[in-house]
């Protein structure tokens, strides 16, 4: 059974950011954005290395990882929790390579690619839901905030 479902999918295609949390050798946390996160399959992840010399370090000594992808406008998303591969070369950083390519990347950035084989993933959401917000009324609050909507008060 497909641990990814539908709507895991949309917010990841649609946002195409992802905040990707790894572990130093010291045990301390790494947060590292990445706007190269895709969906690869069913249970897997993936995004394309352009400048994470830390998060590269990291996950080669420890794979694992939290990546969270978060709509900001409606304050929902995922995290998902999983175990990372990294690829320089081969098969699958072949086929991640041509992936990239047919969404129009510039490969000759990458470096790298990892594969995320996705163990867990939970939601995410504002506590402006436990308030009863509506998804509208939140969209409504937060494109006010980022100033891309006025409110004309009535007299």
């Amino acid at each position: 059974m497909a641990l990814l479902t539908t709507d895991m999918k949309r917010v990841v295609e649609e946002q195409r950011l992802g905040f990707f949390a790894t572990v130093c050798p010291d045990g301390t946390p790494n947060v590292s954005p990445k706007g190269t996160i895709a969906v690869w399959d069913d249970d897997h992840l993936v995004f394309a290395n352009i400048r994470s010399p830390g998060t590269m370090a990291n996950l080669r000594t420890n794979p694992n990882v939290e990546v969270n992808v978060v709509d900001p406008v409606v304050r929902k998303g995922y995290r998902f929790k999983g175990v990372a591969t990294v690829f320089e070369s081969g098969p699958v950083y072949d086929q991640v390579i041509a992936f990239y390519e047919a969404r129009g990347t510039p490969t000759e950035i990458i470096r790298e690619v990892v594969l995320i084989q996705v163990q867990t993933a939970q939601p995410v959401t504002s506590p402006a839901y436990d308030l009863g917000l509506s998804e509208d009324e939140v969209r409504a609050l937060w494109l006010q905030r980022m100033g891309l909507v006025r409110v004309v008060k009535e007299k």
